[in-house]
């Protein structure tokens, strides 16, 4: 099926053009149509499946213009806004739209001034939003149309009591389009209170993770972590590596190591100003920094192209989270790799995320990496990826030089000290 035949008007077909997309993602052949008759949409869709043109498209064309604000979307994250509005951006470039995106960590002013020239879509996260609005700067009085972006994250966050007073700003008639990644009890408590007979929309991305992404466990001490981060990212080369912590007080500590070992390295975290964080993402996209240290409060707004590797430094956790991490990678039908140290202490987390897999990953040393006493979880696991090296049959220690596969057979879940 063709933009065409999906109801979009010549002028959006222009833009749609101009973007370089060619035939629409499943969940843009689903969601226009219904979007355009004014249904309100539930889409269950993860990032990579084409979601943002799914809800931008169709609300272009039933958001008329100069009349105040017209469509709202608000979404839990500065990096997710700015995105967005960048589809917006070159989405209406023959329509003549107006938007604001307006988000915390830089100064209110400018998007004052922006507001009170007047726009006919808003792009928000909820904090700066009910900011500007108790300010008398933006007027939600004549919104026709809400979007909801990463519903599920924006409930994770604590961002749900914000968005309830957001809604209390609407139009009780109004459309309403919420996408998710998941359909967690809450976010079925929030389609229940606040869509009306919805439509819902599911669909999977292009591949799954197991399918695109090649993906290894390094059983390592967690005192060892760094070395042996700082000796992959050397073999690596300059390739663009995103590497995840579980903190943003570890991602700058991280940062400055990686840095004093020669290594070029950006941080992003909610701790970071926006133009900080801005500064970070830019670097790593020109290869200025080919590593960037972030946390998961910004994985699903990191949307950049030829990611070669992600490595959890930490795991996540929840297995929810290493999806979204590892799916920063083979983006665009590319190919990637994913590589998690595990700890011992981080085992059960890994239980969670094959389960959810449905596979178990593989295990590997690093060849000539001297790794301390440590913990392999199932020393009996074997490598399912072709030419890696497994180093679940050696027990807790593994093999010292990353032999091809050990016989040894350690105790299940123990840790031992080689000699």
């Amino acid at each position: 099926m063709s933009f065409h035949a999906l109801g979009l008007e010549p002028r959006l077909l222009e833009g749609v053009s101009a973007m370089g997309y060619t035939d629409p993602t499943p969940i843009q052949t689903q969601a226009i149509p219904q979007v355009l008759a004014g249904r309100d949409i539930v889409g269950v869709a993860q990032t990579g499946t084409g979601k943002t043109a799914a809800f931008v498209l169709p609300m272009l064309q039933r958001t008329s213009t100069r009349t105040g604000v017209r469509s709202l979307i608000v979404t839990p994250t500065r990096e997710l806004a700015l995105q967005i509005s960048e589809v917006i951006r070159e989405a209406s470039r023959r329509t003549g739209h107006r938007y604001a995106v307006v988000y915390g960590g830089v100064g209110i002013q400018p998007q004052i001034q922006k507001l009170r020239r007047g726009v006919d879509i808003v792009v928000a996260c909820p904090g700066r939003l009910l900011d500007l609005h108790s300010r008398g700067a933006v007027d939600l009085s004549r919104v026709e149309t809400l979007v909801l972006d990463e519903a599920d994250r924006m409930l994770d966050m604590g961002f749900w009591p914000d968005v309830s007073r957001i809604l209390g700003l609407l139009p009780e008639r109004r459309q309403n389009l919420l996408f998710s990644a998941t359909m967690s009890p809450g976010v079925l408590k929030v389609v229940e209170s606040t869509l009306h007979e919805p439509v819902r929309i599911e669909v999977s991305p292009p591949a799954t993770p197991v399918e695109r992404i090649g993906q290894t466990l390094y059983p390592v001490c967690r005192t060892q972590k760094t070395d042996l981060l700082v000796e992959l990212l050397k073999r690596q080369g300059n390739t663009r590596t995103l590497v995840f912590t579980r903190t943003k007080h570890r991602a700058d500590r991280l940062s400055r190591q990686l840095e004093r070992k020669g290594l070029p390295t950006a941080a992003i975290h909610g701790g970071r100003s926006q133009a900080q964080r801005q500064r970070a993402l830019d670097a790593f996209k020109a290869g200025r920094s080919p590593v960037l240290v972030a946390t998961d409060v910004v994985a699903r707004g990191i949307d950049v192209d030829q990611i070669s590797h992600v490595i959890n430094y930490d795991m996540p956790n929840t297995a929810e989270d290493y999806v979204h991490r590892i799916g920063r990678t083979a983006r665009a039908g590319a190919s990637g790799s994913a590589i998690s140290f595990l700890s011992a202490e981080e085992v059960e987390v890994l239980r969670d995320i094959e389960r959810t897999l449905g596979s178990t990953l593989a295990c590997e040393d690093l060849e000539g990496f001297r790794y301390a006493e440590r913990h392999v979880p199932d020393p009996e696991r074997v490598v399912s990826h072709a030419g890696a090296r497994a180093s679940a049959g050696a027990g807790a220690g593994g093999p010292r030089n990353g032999s091809r596969r050990s016989g040894r057979r350690g105790g299940k879940g123990r840790a031992s000290r080689r000699s």
